[in-house]
């Protein structure tokens, strides 16, 4: 018999109740993640709109910065100096490039790259960014830059760019004043970053490198532009959206003038040697040149390693600014200031009168320290000290004074540290002391030294700008200047005037001390140089010894080896009533002071002060 059936009784009020649980779970689970799924969207489109959007358009929109075209440059009579030139350049992005070697293997079919150029882009590619363009070959010509758009579809990651470019009309006339720009290398982008300057030179290549262009960097720069550009999915512009223009560097104005700057590197021919001119009257350099020279704009465009490596051992040595960084005995030409010396410690009066035999000794020491003329100048003062360069007079008169009054007298003048002017390239000079010698040698100061200072020889050394510097203080009676070279800059429209720093002057205790030692300088030129002058000037020459001369020994330029002569120096000024331009001459292993480096000073002051017309420093 088959079972019968179970009748399930149904609990209707449990069923319920289970099914509100599940329905309400499941409406808090729902409820939930579409409270989740508002809140991102609300995050999305309102709070987060602006950083979405931004993100947005980096995708679509790219920024390309833009340089900023650089200052120019200009002489005190608005002649340019340096300006910017048009260019095409040959860059690659590194990422885009497969096979270097084959690339430029290939490229080399239409444009030549050297095995120079090879390595140098090599060498560069372990510091660069892969993504970043890098310049292959620069300068290119018309013909080059046509040859190369026929065959780019053949070089992918490669191209042409147009750009400005420095260019020095001058050549290596200005080279040392002005310097030159170069390519950004890791050192200046460090020291960019360090001042947060980096930014500001996102499209810019080069930079200031030396001279009055790496000194004056902040003002011939400017700002960059940028462009706003709508691009695909592969990077290509479709449209340009935004021009933000770049803000141009400003032009500058030195207190140079161009006319006596090519007067004196003619004057000079190739001799090594420098001229400094300045205007004692607030110490703007008119002239500053050093020869032997180098065009600048090799280093514009990137000078070769050969190029380089000839420069930097050329004997000549044209890299070096003598004007500020050579270094040598002033001579004869400090012999009007240790004269005012002796005056104002009342070791000797206009007056007083010493006897030269043509030689002089320290009293109880044998050694003998000759005068040039070896039968003496008899009776001396202090007018014929200077006018004939008396040794004996100064070796008496430093004997007196000692080196610690001296050393103390002459820095005041300038001597022993930087003038401070407006380019980097400047050495301090020496000027001995009882501590520098023994801090340098650990040695005693010996009155030896002293007396071999006392002429300008010895271990004192001086710059061709310090000498100019230290004559205009002379010149201008103790007033002194900062010497400087930038005169004013263009804003916008207007020009503004630099600063002009001026110190506190020397106040000697006799004021009329400083007309002795002007009416001194006055006589020497008129003796010599400026005899037949139309305007008045003042004058001292100089001649350096190299090496020493045994005390019973003749020198003899012929018997001397070139690298061995002396060294002809000469300081003046013009119109000695009231100087508008002072000037310092050396050149190097010339012989006498006054027979070589004589003309060349009065040709200076010639072009200088038989203008038409003048231009003073204000206008």
């Amino acid at each position: 018999m088959p079972p019968k059936k179970r009748i399930t009784m149904h609990d209707h009020a449990a069923e319920a109740s289970l099914f509100k649980r599940r329905a309400f779970f499941t409406f808090i689970c729902v409820f939930v993640l579409l409270s989740v799924l508002f809140s991102n969207l609300y995050q999305l489109q309102v709070v987060s709109y602006k950083d979405y959007e931004t993100r947005s358009n980096d995708n679509r929109i790219r920024v390309v910065p833009t340089a900023p075209s650089r200052g120019l440059i200009f002489d005190r009579h608005g002649q340019l100096l340096a300006e910017n030139q048009p260019y095409h350049s040959l860059e690659m992005i590194p990422e885009k490039i497969k096979n270097l070697d084959e690339t430029f293997d290939e490229l080399n079919n239409i444009i030549e790259i050297d095995a120079d150029e090879r390595e140098q882009i090599k060498e560069t590619l372990k510091f660069h960014r892969r993504f970043k363009p890098l310049t292959i070959k620069g300068k290119l010509t018309e013909e080059q830059v046509a040859t190369f758009s026929v065959n780019q579809h053949r070089f992918p990651g490669i191209y042409v760019e147009a750009g400005l470019k420095r260019h020095y009309p001058y050549a290596d006339l200005m080279t040392h004043v002005l310097g030159y720009v170069g390519k950004i290398n890791t050192r200046d982008k460090a020291q960019l970053e360090q001042s947060n300057n980096w930014k500001t030179y996102a499209a810019t290549k080069d930079i200031g490198k030396q001279g009055v262009e790496k000194f004056y960097e902040g003002l011939l720069h400017g700002l960059p532009g940028h462009l706003e550009e709508e691009v695909n999915n592969r990077g290509r512009v479709i449209r340009t959206l935004k021009v933000t223009p770049p803000t141009p560097g400003k032009d500058i104005y030195l207190t140079l003038d161009l006319k006596l700057q090519q007067k004196a590197m003619e004057l000079l021919a190739g001799r090594r040697g420098s001229v400094v001119a300045m205007d004692p009257r607030d110490g703007g350099i008119l002239a500053m040149v050093s020869s032997p020279s180098y065009d600048a704009n090799l280093f514009v465009h990137g000078i070769s390693s050969k190029g380089y490596s000839d420069l930097l051992n050329d004997k000549s040595r044209p890299l070096i600014n003598r004007a500020t960084q050579g270094q040598y005995s002033p001579a004869s030409t400090i012999k009007p200031l240790v004269a005012l010396l002796g005056l104002e410690e009342r070791a000797i009066n206009d007056k007083t009168r010493v006897w030269d035999p043509g030689f002089w000794q320290i009293p109880g020491v044998e050694r003998k320290w000759r005068d040039w003329k070896r039968w003496g100048h008899g009776w001396v003062d202090v007018y014929h000290a200077i006018v004939d360069s008396c040794d004996i007079f100064f070796y008496e008169l430093v004997y007196k004074v000692g080196i610690d009054k001296m050393a103390d007298f002459m820095g005041k003048f300038g001597f022993g540290e930087r003038t401070n002017v407006d380019i980097y390239e400047e050495v301090a000079g020496i000027m001995p002391s009882r501590d520098w010698k023994r801090l340098r040698y650990n040695q005693a100061w010996y009155i030896g030294d002293t007396i071999s200072v006392g002429i300008g020889q010895g271990y004192w050394t001086s710059t061709p700008l310090q000498l100019a510097n230290s004559t205009a203080i002379l010149a201008n009676k103790g007033r002194r200047f900062t010497p400087h070279l930038l005169k004013t800059f263009k804003d916008d429209t207007v020009k503004i005037d630099a600063p002009i720093d001026e110190h506190e002057p020397i106040i000697l205790k006799n004021p009329k001390n400083w007309d002795i030692i002007n009416e001194a300088m006055r006589q020497t030129a008129d003796k010599s140089r400026f005899t037949d002058a139309t305007y008045t000037a003042a004058m001292k020459t100089g001649t350096a010894q190299v090496f020493s001369v045994g005390q019973d020994e003749k020198y003899n330029a012929e018997t001397v080896a070139e690298h061995l002569r002396d060294n002809a120096l000469i300081v003046a000024y013009a119109p000695y009533e009231n100087p508008r331009i002072v000037l310092a001459v050396v050149l190097e292993n010339a012989g006498w002071g006054g027979a070589n480096a004589g003309p060349l000073a009065r040709a200076l002051l010639d072009e200088y002060m038989l203008r038409d017309e003048w231009v003073l420093p204000n206008e």
